[in-house]
């Protein structure tokens, strides 16, 4: 789950420090969607940076976009806005400019882009939530793949090796007849560990995703009460 916080967005040069490799896609639905080691990013086209594009399309009342410019133009906002949290500093905006990527136009300074992206500041984050979004947990769970199957197949091992000795020349098994139990019990020990830890990682899944769930609900809560509250504050002044 969301917070439907811009403010959960990472810069691009905290994307290269965490191992991601960025995408570029033309799909709005994947702005900002990450996976694994790879994060999809929607480049700012050119003419959301023209304020010429904004006073005919966005902003004048009399256009072709008719009843749907208002939801384009809060769209077009947190678009922008996303933008301010993906390019914080100089080095966000050089990975930015970078060949392979493109993300805003080549003819764009640092200094034009600070003054033009500060005005973002001023867009409120109710209307419209653009965040990173998480596709799984597969990369919190891949971490112990590694240590358990190395266990396992440690475990299978010396159980296939019980195995042998116990199918090898029954009719001479005398010397082997005192160690039945103990593979017995060693082998219900295994069973009963495998289940247990089947058991430990359906548990921590509940636990991770119960956990986000009440954090982004109360978050949310919080969001609209304070909103309320100002609008309340706005009508009486």
């Amino acid at each position: 789950m969301s917070t439907n916080s811009s403010s959960n967005i990472n810069p691009l040069h905290r994307q290269r420090v965490k191992g991601r490799e960025i995408i570029v896609t033309e799909e709005p639905r994947l702005h900002l969607v990450w996976f694994h080691d790879r994060i999809y990013i929607k480049p700012l086209p050119k003419y959301l940076l023209s304020h010429r594009f904004w006073e005919i399309y966005l902003v004048n009342q009399s256009t072709c976009l008719g009843d749907r410019q208002d939801a384009i133009r809060k769209a077009a906002l947190g678009y922008l806005r996303s933008y301010r949290y993906l390019i914080r500093h100089e080095s966000d905006f050089t990975i930015a400019k970078q060949d392979q990527l493109r993300l805003i136009p080549h003819d764009v300074g640092w200094a034009a882009f600070c003054q033009f992206i500060s005005a973002s500041d001023q867009i409120k984050d109710v209307d419209f939530h653009f965040e990173q979004i998480h596709v799984q947990y597969g990369d919190y769970f891949a971490r112990f793949y590694g240590p358990i199957l190395f266990i396992f197949a440690i475990v299978s091992t010396i159980l296939d090796s019980m195995q042998v000795e116990l199918a090898v020349d029954q009719n001479d098994s005398a010397d082997w007849i005192s160690l039945w139990p103990v593979f017995r019990y060693f082998s219900a020990i295994v069973l009963i560990g495998a289940v247990l830890v089947s058991f430990c990682f359906i548990v921590l899944w509940l636990w991770l995703f119960l956990d986000e769930w009440i954090y982004t609900t109360r978050f949310r809560r919080q969001k609209k009460r304070s909103f309320s509250t100002a609008n309340c504050k706005q009508k009486i002044s």
